[in-house]
């Protein structure tokens, strides 16, 4: 569930800064821009043809064939918090059903407003996390929603930031400030840059920022501090034994993140430093659904 809403959280956060850099940019690049889009958002380009890529995104906010549109999210979100109803707090239950109330208007009503539609499932996301916070106890239900968002965070940035450094970073490529700003505002970073760096768009510190900074929540080690905490939460309340591997998963990812250097990372390789974090989170989803999920019977008996 929490990995659902975060995932549909950031596809309209993506969306909705590129459509805002369209008003800004020469018209002609726009495919190029909604390629690279797609691509940051970890959907596979190779069958999209020369200026589908824009019309592809788009279909990213309602279409419901896609495993990855936001109205999809959305859906498998409520989905998943119902098998779960029980364990949730009735405030989070009627907010995720608002939540799927305003996709199915927004399907079906032709004169609605893409801009305004992702405005509001950003803002939709994030009353369900403060209602989450403020309304179920904060036991390992709780820290399992904080985990599938820390991981789900971890995982977008870090495509997210290998994409677009990839295109405009090293070998010759120059971006504009627009293009630094727009990756900056869709990790919600612009005016936190701003506040550490000030209006400097250096992109060793952009990488700094949103890949080493411990203490901005939308920076890959923060999320991935986030991760390690709620897993050793969650490993409190059951065995030691079982949660042992998914603990040391998430504490390699964090220390690979805590003791980085950003000059030693962008003079190696961004991309394969990035490369390594989205390998750890896949390890670490992995690992956490054989421990509390899929785990055997009979270890279910012998832990009972």
């Amino acid at each position: 569930m929490s990995r659902y809403l975060e995932r549909a959280e950031h596809t309209a956060r993506v969306i909705k800064v590129q459509l805002n850099l369209m008003l800004e940019r020469e018209t002609e690049e726009d495919d190029r821009h909604w390629m690279r889009t797609l691509k940051s958002l970890a959907i596979d380009t190779a069958g999209v043809a020369p200026g589908e890529a824009q019309a592809m995104a788009k279909s990213l906010v309602h279409a419901t064939a896609s495993r990855s549109s936001i109205v999809t999210c959305i859906n498998a979100a409520r989905e998943n918090a119902r098998q779960v109803r029980e364990q949730i707090s009735s405030e989070m239950w009627e907010q995720l059903n608002r939540m799927f109330h305003e996709v199915k208007r927004g399907e079906s009503d032709e004169a609605f407003d893409d801009s305004d539609f992702l405005q509001a499932i950003k803002d939709s996301v994030h009353q369900f996390q403060g209602i989450t916070d403020s309304t179920m106890t904060h036991g390992e239900g709780w820290q399992f929603i904080q985990a599938g968002r820390a991981l789900e965070r971890v995982s977008a940035l870090s495509t997210l930031l290998s994409v677009h450094f990839r295109e405009f970073y090293g070998a010759g490529s120059e971006a504009e400030p627009l293009e630094w700003i727009g990756l900056l505002r869709s990790c919600t970073a612009f005016e936190a840059y701003c506040k550490a760096y000030t209006a400097d768009l250096r992109p060793d510190r952009i990488a700094e920022f949103l890949v080493l900074n411990p203490s901005f929540p939308h920076s890959i080690r923060f999320s991935a501090d986030a991760f390690e905490t709620a897993l050793k939460q969650i490993g409190t309340e059951v065995s030691s034994k079982r949660s042992a591997r998914v603990e040391r998963i998430a504490g390699r990812m964090q220390a690979t993140l805590a003791f980085g250097q950003i000059d030693e990372i962008m003079s190696a390789s961004l991309q394969a430093y990035l490369e390594t974090v989205l390998r750890q989170c896949s390890q670490a989803h992995s690992a956490l659904y054989q421990t509390y999920i899929t785990y055997p019977i009979e270890a279910a008996l012998q832990a009972s």
